[in-house]
C-alpha cells in the first residue's frame, strides 16, 4: 500500500462524505429542524462527549456496550463519546432546563460514534435528527411525534413510509402476574426474549413447562398477532390479560386510534413481542420504515428521563438511511467568472442564484477550464453561456 493509500484508509464503518453528498446531508438536517420548529420544537445542542457515569446514568446503560471510553487527561476520569443523543437531551431537560413548563418539547441534530455496526447496518458513525416531549404521558404526545416525524420525511419526498409500533413492556408485565408468583429464572427469561423476537413459536412452546400456564398459552398467541394492524389490533384485544398486562395493552390501542383518525392513510404494523434495540423503553415504541430504504430510517417510544423521573416520548430519525432512501443528489448549475470579472458582477450573479467559481489567472481557452472544472456555463462577453456539458451525478462517499 502506498502512502497516499494509506492516508486515505479509514476504520471499519467510518467514511468521509464527499461534494455533494456533504452538502445535500447538511441541507436535509436544516429542513427537518425547520420543520420540527413549525411543531414548537427547540433546539438544543448537547457536547459530544460527557463524563460516562452521566453519559449511561439510568437507561443509557442499555447502551454500554455500544460506547467508546476515553480518559480525560484533565479529570482524571473516564468520559463517553455518544452513542445516542436521546439520553443527553433528557438529561438537559431534568437539569438545566427542569424549571421550564411541561411539556417540554426540544429537538436535536448531530453525529453519534458506536462501537459497531449490523450486518445491513455498518456504519459506526452516523447523523441523528430528532425530537423529544417531556412530562407527559399522553397517547396524544406519542401521536404528535410519529405524525410530526412521518409527515416531516413526506415533505423531504419519502414514499411508501409506514411505521412499526411496538410494546415491549407486555411480556415483562404478562410475566410477572402469574398467579402463582413464579417467574422464569433469567436464563429461561433471556431464552423466552430471543425467541419472541424471533418469532418462533416452537421454541416458545419448549420453555412452557418453565411458565404459569396462562403466559405459556397466551404468548404464542401474541406471537400471532403480529402483523397489520387493522389484523393485529383485534387480535391483541381479544386477549384475556391479567390488569398490568392489560393496561400496557391499553395504552398501545390508544395510540393506534388516535393515529387513525390523524392520519388514516398512513400504514401501521403492530409487533407487541419485539424488545431488540428498545431495552430502555418503557411503552409504546415506534420504527419508521420507507418503501426505499432497507432498514428502518427511525425509531422512537416511550421512557422515564434519569433524576426526577419524568415520563417522555421522542423519536430520532437516522440520516444515513434518510439520505439513502432520498433521490441522489446533484451538483448545482455552476458559472465560471473570468479572473478580470468585477466583484459587484459576481456579486449579482451569486443574487441571481448562480453558484460561481472564478478563475484565479487570466488566460486560457475559459470552456476548456468550465468543463474541466465541472462549470455548466461560462460568463463571457457580459452574458452567461452554456457549455454544452452537464455534471456527472456523484455519491459523494468514499
Amino acid at each position: 500500500m502506498n502512502q497516499l493509500a494509506a492516508a486515505a484508509l479509514l476504520p471499519a464503518g467510518l467514511m468521509d462524505l464527499l461534494p455533494p453528498a456533504a452538502a445535500f446531508e447538511a441541507r436535509t438536517v436544516e429542513r427537518l429542524m425547520g420543520l420540527f420548529a413549525g411543531f414548537g420544537y427547540e433546539r438544543v445542542k448537547p457536547p459530544l462527549i460527557e463524563f460516562e457515569e452521566t453519559m449511561l446514568a439510568g437507561s443509557g446503560q442499555a447502551l454500554a456496550a455500544e460506547t467508546f471510553r476515553v480518559m480525560d487527561p484533565l479529570a482524571q476520569r473516564l468520559l463517553a463519546l455518544r452513542p445516542d443523543m436521546t439520553m443527553q437531551v433528557a438529561r438537559i431537560a431534568a437539569t438545566r432546563l427542569a424549571h421550564l413548563p411541561r411539556p417540554l418539547r426540544l429537538s436535536y441534530a448531530g453525529q453519534v460514534l458506536r462501537v459497531r455496526g449490523s450486518q445491513l447496518r455498518p456504519e459506526r458513525q452516523f447523523g441523528q435528527v430528532g425530537v423529544e416531549i417531556v412530562g407527559s404521558a399522553a397517547p396524544a404526545a406519542d401521536v404528535e411525534v410519529i405524525v410530526m416525524a412521518t409527515s416531516s420525511l413526506a415533505e423531504l419526498g419519502l414514499d411508501g413510509l409506514s411505521v412499526d409500533l411496538g410494546l415491549p413492556t407486555l411480556v415483562p408485565a404478562l410475566l410477572s402476574e402469574a398467579p402463582d408468583g413464579r417467574a422464569p429464572d433469567p436464563a429461561t427469561a433471556a431464552r423466552l426474549r430471543l425467541a419472541l423476537d424471533r418469532k418462533d413459536i416452537a421454541a416458545i412452546g419448549e420453555l412452557a413447562p418453565a411458565l404459569h400456564p396462562r403466559a405459556a398459552a397466551v404468548l404464542p398467541r401474541l406471537v400471532a398477532s403480529v402483523g397489520p394492524a387493522d389484523r393485529a389490533l383485534p387480535a391483541l384485544c381479544a386477549l384475556d390479560l391479567p390488569p398490568a398486562a392489560a393496561a400496557e395493552r391499553a395504552g398501545l390501542v390508544a395510540v393506534v386510534e388516535r393515529l387513525r383518525e390523524c392520519v388514516p392513510d398512513l400504514s401501521l404494523t403492530l409487533d407487541a413481542v419485539e424488545s431488540r434495540g428498545f431495552e430502555y423503553h418503557t411503552g409504546v415504541t415506534f420504527a419508521v420504515f420507507a418503501a426505499s430504504a432497507p432498514y428502518e430510517i427511525g425509531r422512537g417510544g416511550r421512557y422515564r428521563t434519569v433524576g426526577i423521573d419524568e415520563p417522555a416520548t421522542g423519536i430520532t430519525l437516522f440520516m444515513d438511511g434518510v439520505l439513502r432512501a432520498l433521490p441522489r443528489p446533484e451538483r448545482p448549475a455552476r458559472l465560471l467568472l473570468p479572473a478580470e470579472t468585477p466583484a459587484a458582477t459576481a456579486v449579482g450573479l451569486r443574487r441571481e442564484g448562480w453558484v460561481t467559481v472564478a478563475l484565479l489567472e487570466g488566460g486560457g481557452d475559459l470552456r476548456a477550464e468550465a468543463v474541466r472544472l465541472g462549470c455548466s456555463h461560462v460568463f463571457t462577453d457580459g452574458a452567461v453561456r452554456p457549455t454544452g456539458t452537464t455534471a456527472p451525478k456523484e455519491s459523494g462517499k468514499e
